[in-house]
């Protein structure tokens, strides 16, 4: 199963996590306190290893901006975070994932309709459209197609607590953390190793 360890804001974080073995790196360009802009994006990237994804989450912007952004950092996907509808998801012209806030069994059917290369399943949006650091119902995802199953990233208030149970119920194809991965706010490189560990062992379980 792989990881995604998303809210990188500094070099040296993101260079520790990928020694760790991420497998994903998210960096925000919508508003969050852990937003970072295109130049810092950039310089961190251009220090990290070919193989790790970097992955850009954007909110209700224009497609035009994502594109120079993606091109800018040399990000291999863009997370779309907001109410972006399935005729945008086809114009963007950049490899896409499609975030959704799950709150019942209808985001699933929802999540079917877009051609996207993953969909990310979050808790419902509140004053971020992600990021803060809730759980939803697992159990709702239990019917889901599998073909929808094999590109799913599931998010929301994951941690090293919680980890284990959620990839043994949903059984997604990455797991995404940001959150839970701070201390005071800030990305703490141990609880990093210790979720990307616990992520590992979840799937010889």
């Amino acid at each position: 199963m792989k990881v995604k360890v998303c809210g990188i804001t500094d070099v040296e974080t993101a260079k520790k996590t990928c020694e760790y073995g991420t497998d994903a790196l998210g960096f925000v360009f919508a508003k969050s306190k852990r937003q970072v802009t295109p130049e810092q994006a950039a310089e961190i990237i251009a220090q990290l290893p070919k193989h790790v994804l970097k992955i850009g989450v954007f909110v209700n912007e224009t497609p035009e901006r994502v594109q120079a952004i993606v091109k800018q950092c040399g990000l291999d996907y863009a997370q779309l975070h907001g109410e972006e509808d399935e005729a945008y998801c086809k114009d963007i012209q950049v490899p896409a994932i499609k975030a959704f806030g799950v709150a019942s069994p209808e985001a699933i059917q929802q999540a079917t309709k877009y051609e996207v290369d993953y969909v990310l399943f979050d808790s419902p949006k509140e004053e971020y459209h992600g990021g803060n650091g809730k759980t939803f119902d697992w159990n709702v995802l239990q019917d889901m197609p599998e073909e929808l199953r094999s590109k799913l990233i599931l998010a929301g208030g994951l941690s090293t607590d919680n980890v284990k149970e959620a990839a043994a119920l949903v059984r997604p194809y990455m797991i995404d953390a940001s959150s839970s991965l701070e201390t005071d706010g800030k990305k703490d490189v141990k609880k990093i190793k210790e979720f990307i560990e616990k992520v590992k062992e979840s799937q010889h379980a």
